[in-house]
């Protein structure tokens, strides 16, 4: 396991006019379970198809419809909850959520308030190397997404997209543990990572399959400290909560302003009103939105069409047994087996894809040597060129390969370099493309002997400032490596050009 030091949230203080003040977030995050059908039909969750083309019957509430379980559904939610380290509840109950929205066609949502599936948990966020905050999570429910509204395809008329109505989300509730806007995006950015690492979210928050709501509040200096032994959430301040978030920046940026407003309003002498509001990225602001609900304005009732949901512990010990390498897992093997920094650790661990691609590549190679060229050559040329690690042209065993040829000292880094950008635009087999070249490295002694005694006979003057300072010695180096057109092995090149001088 990896080495961790657990420290208590360090809260971000903003300085108001008069007093300073501190944060305090809770997040929820709706995560698309990745299923082929939706939670309650057989619809469908494709993302892109044409307007109301993924919509069964019951998903467009057409009477007498009655919705059916989906049992992958709900063995997904239990194997995030299980990479969460949560409590899963073998009885779990859904509900009826009651809003009128054009983009909702029952008239409600069918969800879970009172009896979730997934109880509490908790996330480990790193804020350094080895530094680690702990947010807990209170719970995890299913429910239904709803459509999609449209207002601007036509000036006097709005349209709706069915397609996403009845999608399986997972609501992951925290507990206001995050104290500033760089933690509430790390935490964020790890959730997605363990989700993904699942394989129960794709987490594409462009596509909306990761949005966050993001509950914002301040509090004077000592408060946080009274709720935690009181758990009395007076003490945090009345919290505002900005919706459908999904992208960490505007996370980062909403937090900071909607922070910044309530202090003002608070210095100025008023009372900051609980309310639903939306950020606004262009102006990089908040707006109001609605007066938020409480649980008791959406007027919830047990849903008369589903049984209680049981499930059996057997069934989930089977989902434990198959379990993935989870991200802190993953990490702390590469680090130990392949004697990794946590730096390089951490960025190749980042995404489940690009771990599989350097465990390939590393495996029975110097794991250091393979990380460099993995997150140096690799990496660096993906991004340059914006291109996933699934569509880079070179392959694993391509790459394997020139760290092979570099072991055996048949190339040196700078060929390597060469053949490396040769694999990228025409592809081959290492060895080949290296012999057929002539880009084997010389490592004949006899031939770069002749080569450093020539350089040494030529150049006397040098030769005296190289006794006097070796330092100097570098220099006959580059001349001999030159003068074999970089294909002399440079160790040998060193070591020859010490003896010759006598240093």
């Amino acid at each position: 396991m990896l080495d961790l030091t657990y420290t208590a949230p360090t809260p971000k203080v903003i300085s108001g006019a008069k007093h300073d003040w501190e944060l305090v977030i809770g997040m929820e995050i709706h995560a698309q379970v990745s299923s082929n059908a939706k939670l309650f039909s057989g619809a469908s969750t494709a993302f892109g198809a044409e307007p109301n083309s993924n919509v069964a019957f019951v998903d467009a509430a057409m009477p007498g419809m009655l919705p059916v379980i989906n049992e992958f559904c709900v063995e997904q939610a239990v194997r995030t909850g299980l990479g969460l380290k949560a409590v899963i509840n073998l009885t779990s109950a859904f509900d009826r959520k009651n809003y009128f929205y054009p983009d909702l066609p029952q008239g409600y949502q069918i969800s879970q308030l009172y009896h979730p599936i997934v109880g509490e948990g908790e996330v480990l966020v790193e804020m350094g190397p080895g530094v680690a905050r702990r947010v807990r999570i209170e719970r995890i429910h299913l429910e239904q997404d709803a459509g999609k509204s449209i207002h601007d395809m036509d000036p006097t008329l709005s349209f709706v997209d069915f397609n996403r109505t009845g999608v399986a989300l997972m609501e992951i509730v925290s507990r206001p543990d995050i104290r500033g806007p760089e933690e509430a995006a790390a935490y964020v950015t790890k959730l997605r990572q363990i989700l993904r690492y699942l394989g129960t979210c794709d987490g594409n928050m462009q596509n909306g399959n990761l949005r966050a709501d993001v509950n914002v509040s301040v509090c004077r200096p000592g408060q946080y400290e009274k709720y935690q032994q009181t758990q009395d959430f007076s003490h945090l301040g009345t919290r505002c909560e900005i919706k459908n978030m999904n992208s960490m920046r505007f996370i980062q940026q909403a937090i900071e302003y909607e922070a910044r407003r309530q202090i003002a309003i608070l210095e100025d002498g008023g009372e900051v009103v609980q309310e639903t509001r939306l950020y606004d990225p262009d102006k990089g602001e908040t707006r109001s939105m609605r007066s938020k609900e409480e649980a008791h304005d959406y007027r919830y009732f047990p849903d008369p069409d589903l049984l209680p949901l049981e499930i059996e512990q057997a069934w989930v010990d089977h989902i434990r047994e198959t379990m993935p390498e989870l991200p802190d897992a993953k990490k702390a093997r590469f680090m130990g087996d392949f004697g990794l920094t946590d730096y390089d650790a951490n960025v190749l661990t980042a995404e489940l894809d690009a771990a599989a691609f350097f465990e390939a590549v590393a495996q029975g190679r110097d794991g250091k040597q393979a990380a460099n060229w993995v997150i140096n050559e690799l990496f660096g040329r993906l991004n340059k060129e914006g291109k996933s690690i699934a569509e880079s042209p070179v392959t694993t065993a391509q790459l394997g390969g020139v760290l092979d040829l570099i072991a055996k000292g048949d190339i040196s880094g700078k060929m390597a370099k060469d053949l490396f950008e040769i694999l990228w635009t025409d592809g081959g087999d290492p060895a080949e493309i290296a012999a057929a070249r002539g880009m084997k490295q010389v490592t004949d002694t006899g031939a770069i002997e002749a080569a450093v005694d020539e350089i040494i006979a030529a150049n006397p003057a040098q030769v005296e400032k190289a006794k006097q300072n070796p330092k100097l010695a570098g220099w006959f180096t580059g001349q001999v490596l030159k003068a074999t057109g970089g294909k002399a092995n440079p160790a040998v090149v060193n070591e020859l050009v010490a003896k010759k001088l006598g240093l």
